[in-house]
């Protein structure tokens, strides 16, 4: 049902920061193997959510300086953010569980 958001420069802030429900942000790149890896798992995970919960997918490549405001330093990282705050971060492959625990 859900899909995830695309994050980019321009949307971000409206996507995440004043988005009405949380975000489940995917801070990720292309060459990360782990990333890919945790891709698959996230898109599960999205799909079959309620829509209570925002997921969306932050190419830290292209998003450096938003990554590197919130001290993203390992990827894949997934951070949860609630009224445009970060409440909770997971860093490293993630499993189905482990980010179902995080929305809950």
């Amino acid at each position: 049902m859900a899909k995830e958001v695309i994050l980019t420069k321009d949307n971000f802030e409206a996507e995440v920061l004043k988005s009405d429900k949380p975000v489940l942000v995917d801070f990720w790149a292309t060459w990360c193997g782990p990333c890919q890896m945790m891709g698959p798992v996230f898109a599960k995970v999205a799909e079959e959510n309620d829509g209570s919960v925002k997921f969306a997918k932050a190419e830290t490549d292209e998003l450096f300086a938003i990554a590197d405001s919130y001290g993203i330093n390992s990827i894949p990282t997934i951070m949860l953010f609630k009224d445009g705050k970060p409440v909770k971060t997971a860093v490293g492959l993630q499993s189905e569980e482990s980010l179902l625990e995080m929305i809950k």
